[in-house]
């Protein structure tokens, strides 16, 4: 044997009997400790406005980087045309169940169009709210 094989086994067998230790005390520990009642979970103690007239950059710049992406053309991955192209193919190729799973998938890119138009107003609103409320601090 040699000796790298022997200190690996050798290491293996102190983690487990260690980990075996531990379970053996921490499972006493717990089970003498189940009448207590959980702390309570910390409440937030705002709505964290700052925190996203801060984010209100990079949101807007992601929605807008999305929405090219949906509305690039077919040589791009991830748009509505590249996808309408694939389940047009699969129409063409006799592949019926295929033509549907593409089609629920571009049914549900295409909405998704329409949600992050909304979201993009919504964020203009936000924006606008910010300037008004000196960055969320009032």
């Amino acid at each position: 044997m040699s000796t790298t094989y022997v200190r690996r086994r050798r290491r293996t067998l102190l983690v487990g009997l260690a980990a075996a230790a531990l379970l053996a005390t921490g499972t006493g520990a717990a089970s003498a400790d189940s009448t207590t009642t959980p702390a309570p979970a910390a409440t937030p103690t705002g709505d964290g406005a700052q925190a996203l007239c801060r984010r209100v950059p990079q949101i807007d710049h992601r929605i807008d980087r999305a929405l090219k992406r949906l509305n690039s053309g077919a040589d791009k991955r991830g748009s509505i045309a590249r996808l309408q192209q694939r389940v047009d193919n699969a129409k063409a190729a006799g592949h019926g169940e295929i033509a549907t799973y593409l089609q629920d998938r571009l049914t549900f890119r295409k909405s998704l169009v329409t949600t992050l138009r909304q979201r993009q107003q919504d964020l203009t609103d936000v924006r606008t709210w910010c300037k008004d409320n000196d960055g969320g601090a009032s």
